[in-house]
């Protein structure tokens, strides 16, 4: 890695460290399982089919409000819930940065579905998962269509973003890092 790219990176993670709304004063656990609440009804009407595959899967990680900025160095930065079998079973920060052409801000929310007893137990194991990182992830967009393809819903995990609003495209998984929070 260059000494450029090195700093990007630094620039990157200290912007989504500014964007984090009160990151000293963090989302309690009532405020993040409201929020979680809310992201799951929008999420069940995202598509037809949608409601079975929440179903099917082993545990769903929501992040109901992940915020994205930045001019050429972005960050971004969003508190969730993991929900097993209906539950809400620990809280997970996510963190990314990303340097390209892009500016704005913009929030949005993201739904990680584990689709099996495998990929879900590999990520409670993390001490910081990597979205991609050794796993197979599949990134649906707002719009999507379940039963468009059986290669969707095949795979180990499934993320889903939905509920853009801004002024900065490209909501994505790539880099996002999901650390376990104390709560």
């Amino acid at each position: 890695m260059t000494r450029i790219q090195r700093l990007a990176v630094v620039l990157a993670f200290a912007l989504a460290a500014l964007l984090v709304e009160g990151r000293a004063e963090a989302a309690d656990k009532a405020v993040i399982d409201a929020r979680v609440e809310a992201a799951l009804v929008d999420l069940r009407q995202l598509a037809p089919g949608m409601p079975q595959l929440l179903e099917e899967a082993a545990g769903v990680l929501v992040m109901p409000r992940i915020t994205k900025g930045g001019f050429v160095v972005a960050g971004q930065y969003g508190e969730g819930a993991l929900i097993v079998d209906g539950e809400k079973v620990a809280y997970y920060s996510l963190a990314a940065g990303s340097l390209g052409l892009q500016a704005g801000v913009e929030t949005f929310s993201q739904a990680l579905l584990f689709m099996t007893p495998e990929a879900l137990a590999a990520f409670r194991a993390a001490k910081g998962w990597k979205a991609g990182a050794g796993t197979e992830v599949t990134v649906l967009q707002q719009g999507f269509d379940i039963g468009a393809s059986t290669n969707v819903t095949n795979r180990p995990v499934i993320a889903v973003v939905f509920g853009q609003n801004g002024l900065l495209a490209g909501a994505s998984v790539e880099g996002a890092k999901y650390t376990r929070l104390e709560r």
